[in-house]
C-alpha cells in the first residue's frame, strides 16, 4: 500500500509523466515501476548492479541508471533531453537526497519515503526556493490509511492492480524470523531485490 499511497495520492501519476524511482529493483521499487508504467508514465530507475537493472527493466522501468557507476543527475538529464522531472520517489535517503533535488523542475515534488543509506541531513528551507520552489514531503503510510474507508480503498486498489496482472509481487528471498538480522544485513549490502519475507 506504500506504492498506492505514493503514486495515487502523494503524487497522482498520469500518462506522459517521466518520473525517477530510486532503488527501482527493491520491493517497493518494483511495484512502483510496474504500476506507474501501467498508468502510462515513463520510469527512470536507479539500481546498484546490472543484474538489478535487468530486473527493473522486466518490471516496467524504461531506463535504468547504475548509481554505483553513473552520475544519476547527468543521466536523468540525458534521458529526458535536458528536461527536469515532476517528481522523484526516493527510499534511499542520505546518499541521493540532495542530488535528487537537482532532477526536479520548478515546483517539482521530492518524495522521500525511506532512508536505506541513512537519515537525511537537515536542510534550510530556502534551498527548496533556490532550486525552483520545490515541494518536499515525507509521507508515512499510516497517516494515509488511519480511517477504515481510506485503508479499504488503498488495499482494494492494490489488490485490483495485482489481480489484473499489471503488477506482479516478486518474493525473491526468505529468512527465518530468527535470522532477521541477516535479512537486514542483506538489505544494507544491496544483496536483495524484490520483496523479502520473514517466516515464523
Amino acid at each position: 500500500m506504500t506504492a498506492q499511497v505514493l503514486i495515487r495520492q502523494v503524487y497522482p501519476v498520469k500518462a506522459g509523466d517521466l518520473i525517477l524511482v530510486h532503488a527501482a529493483a527493491g520491493g517497493t521499487g518494483l511495484i512502483l515501476c510496474q504500476w506507474a508504467a501501467a498508468l502510462g508514465a515513463t520510469v527512470i530507475g536507479t539500481v546498484s548492479t546490472e543484474a538489478k537493472a535487468e530486473i527493473a527493466r522486466a518490471h516496467g522501468c524504461s531506463h535504468t541508471i547504475l548509481y554505483t557507476k553513473q552520475n544519476f543527475v547527468a543521466e536523468v538529464s540525458r534521458i529526458s533531453g535536458g528536461e527536469k522531472l515532476p517528481v522523484v520517489l526516493d527510499s534511499v535517503g542520505k546518499d541521493t537526497f540532495l542530488r535528487s533535488l537537482d532532477c526536479l523542475r520548478p515546483r517539482g515534488l521530492m518524495v522521500t519515503f525511506g532512508q536505506a543509506s541513512g537519515p537525511i541531513d537537515p536542510i534550510a528551507p530556502v534551498l527548496l526556493a533556490q532550486k525552483g520552489s520545490l515541494f518536499l514531503t515525507r509521507p508515512f503510510l499510516f497517516h494515509y490509511i488511519e480511517r477504515l474507508d481510506a485503508l479499504e480503498a488503498s488495499a482494494n486498489e492494490l489488490f485490483e492492480v495485482v489481480a489484473s496482472g499489471k503488477v506482479r509481487i516478486n518474493v525473491n528471498q526468505r529468512f527465518a524470523l530468527k535470522d532477521a538480522a541477516d535479512a537486514h544485513n542483506a538489505l544494507e549490502a544491496h544483496a536483495t531485490s524484490g520483496s523479502t519475507i520473514l517466516s515464523i
